[in-house]
């Protein structure tokens, strides 16, 4: 999964040689090249006061622990504003995001805020292929962590992003996917979603 850049795909409307030189973080990972137990970290990132406001101002979360500094430091319990915890997760999943295009996100499980995050920590993710298995005829199911850390290591967010990706080869997984989606209107016949 680290491999960046080594897959070229052109766009409709480029020339020729500038669609042949491969396109940063956009990746052409079928279901097959996703491997359990491969990690990826992201590069360290500061959070501003700024980008917090804004972040704030834009979901019009204004709760005095995220934009009340006085509240924050003479009557909150961390003596110090947060940073909204859909910030630290948009910025964390952010940093290590693939934009890959052959599988699309589906949800995301058992997100926790684990620690608090202020504004000017810094922070940085660690992303791992947690499983994959086969879903339907055309793509499979791909479960992936993110463990956003701040500072010095300390985890501050878990989530876990549920995703599909295609197949690369849609026939080799054709008996198992076909089984799958059996198993699947069973469930559903019975109520079991």
């Amino acid at each position: 999964m680290a491999e960046v850049g080594v897959h070229a795909r052109g766009l409709p409307g480029l020339p020729a040689e500038h669609a042949r030189i491969p396109v940063w973080n956009a990746e052409d990972w079928y279901f097959e090249d996703f491997v359990v137990g491969d990690r990826i970290r992201s590069i360290r990132r500061t959070i501003s006061e700024g980008e917090s406001m804004l972040f704030n101002s834009l979901v019009m979360d204004h709760h005095p622990y995220v934009s009340d500094e006085r509240f924050a430091v003479e009557e909150g319990v961390f003596g110090r504003r947060l940073v909204a915890g859909a910030l630290v997760f948009s910025l964390g999943l952010g940093l290590c995001a693939t934009n890959c295009l052959n599988s699309f996100s589906y949800g995301y499980d058992r997100l926790r805020f684990i620690r608090p995050v202020f504004i000017g920590d810094t922070i940085y993710t660690i992303r791992e292929n947690l499983s994959k298995e086969v879903r339907d005829a055309r793509m499979g199911m791909l479960r992936v962590s993110y463990s956003v850390y701040k500072g010095e290591g300390e985890l501050a967010l878990y989530a876990e992003h549920l995703l599909t990706a295609l197949y690369r080869d849609p026939a080799a997984f054709a008996d198992e996917a076909a089984a799958a989606e059996a198993a699947r209107a069973a469930r559903r016949g019975r109520g079991d979603g």
